[in-house]
């Protein structure tokens, strides 16, 4: 499961790759620069699912609905997960 600090986190590098400025992603996404900011730098204390579309549609991402795990990763998820942050310029 993400927080919002991590997803704030991953939308900023995404923007970056992207080359947009934090004005530009706000206008794109119909919020405020200071939401951005906020969320982008981990002061943001909640944010509504509609703000979260739109920003994330802004930068050709999508959320993604699944099972919450109640068991331990299996080896093959781990590598997976690697690959999507690796994907993403994550490193651990």
């Amino acid at each position: 499961m993400i927080d919002l600090p991590s997803l704030g986190t991953a939308i900023a590098e995404r923007r970056k790759e992207r080359g947009l400025r934090q004005i530009d992603l706000a206008q794109k996404a119909h919020v405020s620069r200071a939401t951005i900011d906020a969320l982008e730098n981990g002061r943001l204390g909640e944010l509504g699912i509609g703000k979260v579309i739109r920003i994330l549609s802004a930068l050709d991402l999508d959320l993604t609905v699944g099972e919450a795990r109640k068991r331990r990763p299996t080896l093959d998820e781990l590598m997976q997960e690697d690959q999507r942050d690796q994907s993403l310029g994550r490193q651990r």
